[in-house]
């Protein structure tokens, strides 16, 4: 086998890349599901610890916030010292972190570790498509993404079964302890088998940094607030700050060679149309996701064991389609694939808003399983198209406006789940439903963009550059 040591211009060799991407799709189910087990262990926690609800919401929220505030400055000090160390370090942390939140007894010492624990993740999700990109052959890329998604998605949507599994047999501090024996057996495979990537010699921007973190951070926590009601005071003034920092940022950022915020690849028509696609994409699905628990339980009665069962479908259908999806990028425009993807998506949401009034299993699960058909359509050739389009240098910068993107979208279809549940408390489900279905739409028409000329001529640039650099790595 050859020394993990070794720098691949394209890929690299099996079996290492068998094990390289065990060791990614490792570190992402530990990071994803545990932003999503604190959800349902959240009351339970909150008891044993005696904290009110209000001071304990930030065991979900200090997480959230610290992949925020961290993914693009980690994504481009990937770049710098190597997607590698930041991946094992961030796996470490991430590790180390949920030990401590095992071991804290009391609210705050259990949200300082959430709050380590997600710069941990960030460290995992910031870098992971970017080794993606060098684990595998540029010819076989969408397959790498493919599974990628697939272990994203399916994540995910796992994480509160599985949060209800452990707490069925043991009590809260065994979510996180579980992370302990996979977090070491995850760090052992990947100092063996990620692979070392040529770093960049430019310095790391602490500046940019610091405004990337108050743009996203304040920007996101707006969105939050005015979903929630909120003081119109308070949030305007996060819009107003987060707005200020965001000019200053891309300001500097315009006069960078390797910029923090990607605006360089934003440059780029593919890659732009594919980053605003990701974001009405996945606030249509978070607008579903969020929704459908009160829409199956309040409008037609269904217990929450049943209502898990009948969501089951979705990650499903998601964690096959994925991959095959991943094949089908190799032979057919991203474009066409997530638009098509995304229209299904919008129909699997419409119908599930306007399920009958009683309706069969067979009813519910046909609409989920649509619904996750088109969104693992979309997700893989999108994901694909966008590590794709940046040079293999600016990979990290790519990689973390993938999960940026994404992040963005969640919050936003959240929070306006949020609003109108608040506006709307009888038909606010069914009318996220239809909302989520407007995003998927609206999606769809991005992701048909990029077979414009603009879209074509980007690709032909990306071609043409990816030739030259592995030319200069031979």
């Amino acid at each position: 086998m050859p020394s993990s040591l070794t720098v691949h211009a394209d890929g690299l060799p099996l079996p290492q890349r068998r094990w390289a991407i065990l060791t990614i799709a490792l570190g992402i189910i530990m990071s994803v599901v545990d932003g999503a087990i604190a959800n349902v262990a959240l009351p339970t926690i909150a008891r044993d610890l005696d904290a009110s609800p209000a001071f304990s919401i930030w065991i979900v929220n200090g997480y959230q916030l610290a992949i925020t505030i961290s993914l693009l400055p980690l994504a481009a000090l990937g770049e710098i010292i190597g997607y590698r160390r930041v991946y094992l370090a961030g796996l470490a942390l991430f590790t180390l972190a949920s030990a401590f939140c095992a071991l804290s007894h009391t609210l705050l010492l259990l949200t300082v570790a959430r709050i380590v624990q997600g710069f941990g993740a960030a460290g995992i999700m910031s870098v992971n498509a970017a080794l993606v990109r060098f684990t595998y052959p540029r010819r076989q890329l969408g397959r790498g993404i493919g599974i990628n998604a697939m272990v994203v998605a399916v994540s995910a949507a796992i994480g509160p079964t599985v949060a209800s599994g452990i707490l069925a047999v043991g009590s809260w501090p065994w979510l996180f302890a579980v992370n302990l024996p996979i977090g070491l057996l995850t760090f052992a495979l990947g100092w063996h088998f990620l692979p070392h990537t040529t770093n960049s010699p430019h310095a790391f921007d602490w500046q940019s940094a610091g405004l990337s973190a108050v743009t996203f951070g304040l920007g996101i926590a707006a969105i939050d607030s005015a979903g929630h009601g909120e003081a119109l005071m308070t949030c305007l003034t996060e819009f107003a700050v987060a707005a200020i920092a965001g000019t200053l940022l891309v300001y500097r950022q315009t006069h960078m060679a390797s910029p923090l915020l990607p605006v360089d690849l934003l440059r780029i028509p593919i890659f732009g149309l594919s980053i605003a696609t990701s974001i009405a994409s996945f606030c249509g699905q978070m607008l579903a996701l969020t929704a459908l628990p009160f829409y199956l339980q309040s409008r037609f009665g269904y217990s929450a064991v049943k209502m898990g069962l009948l969501i089951t479908p979705w990650p499903i259908t998601v964690g096959f389609v994925a991959p095959i999806a991943g094949r089908l990028v190799e032979r057919f425009p991203a474009g066409l694939l997530g638009g098509i993807g995304l229209a299904i998506f919008a129909v699997g949401l419409g119908a599930l808003a306007l399920l009958p009034a009683h309706p069969s299993d067979f009813d519910v699960v046909w609409r989920m399983a649509l619904t996750g058909a088109g969104f693992g359509l979309f997700q893989t050739p999108n994901n694909r198209t966008m590590i794709a389009a940046a040079p293999r240098e600016r990979a990290g910068g790519a990689s973390g406006m993938l999960g940026t993107a994404r992040l963005l979208g969640q919050t936003t279809g959240a929070a306006v789940v949020a609003l109108l549940l608040g506006r709307y408390p009888v038909d606010g489900t069914q009318l996220s439903l239809f909302v989520g279905a407007v995003f998927a739409m609206a999606g769809a028409a991005l992701s048909s963009l990029r077979l414009s000329e603009a879209g074509r001529q980007g690709a032909e640039h990306v071609q043409i550059h990816e030739d030259q650099r592995l030319k200069g790595d031979r």
